[in-house]
């Protein structure tokens, strides 16, 4: 498995960065479901939203763009794309785009963090690039279908990022393993996000 970091992390993250691509790939195409597009837009969805998190994170670290150099990434696009073709169409209504970003948003941001601090990012801007790594994908994918952006959604979203981003890089730089720094952060993030998805956790809104 090369996630562009060779030996500088365990293969734990690596299989959460594989993760959190499978899972944004399969809301991209629950989108192209949603809106009854063809098999070739399904596709379409599914790579970019897959891809576009970590893409601008590995351009901004001066990384190789992680998707260039091995065919499985696009492979776990396409897969996604035509899992959600083949099932029926009552298993993309409801709630499933919103659980699957969540488990997307927290599975990316702590790999985001991760791969930040491995090619030498300072502290902050590697929780940053956790944030970016897990947002911009759906930010992209609301943009071309014509959704509202996930920015704009009341819930918490980006501070669920933050969170596992934030508990990422604060456990690698006290010590933690990297497989159980990644464990905490990823289920911390997860766990905010579904709060808000269930009882509506927010920030309070500009009220002047």
């Amino acid at each position: 498995m090369d996630n562009g970091l060779g030996n500088a992390i365990g293969p734990v993250l690596g299989y959460l960065d594989h993760a959190g691509i499978a899972v944004f790939a399969l809301s991209g195409a629950v989108v192209a479901a949603a809106k009854r597009q063809t098999l070739v837009t399904f596709v379409f969805f599914a790579v970019i939203t897959g891809i576009g998190g970590g893409t601008v994170r590995d351009l901004l670290i001066g990384a190789p763009v992680f998707w260039i150099r091995e065919n499985s990434i696009l492979l776990i696009c396409v897969a996604a794309a035509l899992l959600v073709w083949l099932v029926p169409q009552r298993i993309c209504r409801g709630n499933a785009l919103l659980w699957l970003d969540a488990v997307g948003l927290a599975a990316y941001a702590t790999f985001g963090a991760a791969k930040g601090m491995a090619y030498g990012v300072a502290p902050l801007p590697a929780i940053g690039m956790g944030v970016l790594t897990a947002c911009v994908g759906g930010i992209i994918r609301d943009v071309l279908t014509g959704e509202p952006s996930i920015l704009m959604r009341p819930e918490l979203y980006v501070t669920a990022a933050a969170l596992s981003s934030a508990l990422m890089v604060a456990l690698l730089l006290l010590g933690t393993p990297d497989y159980a720094a990644g464990a905490v952060a990823a289920l911390a993030g997860f766990g905010l996000r579904a709060g808000a998805i269930l009882k509506g956790w927010k920030l309070p809104a500009y009220g002047r």
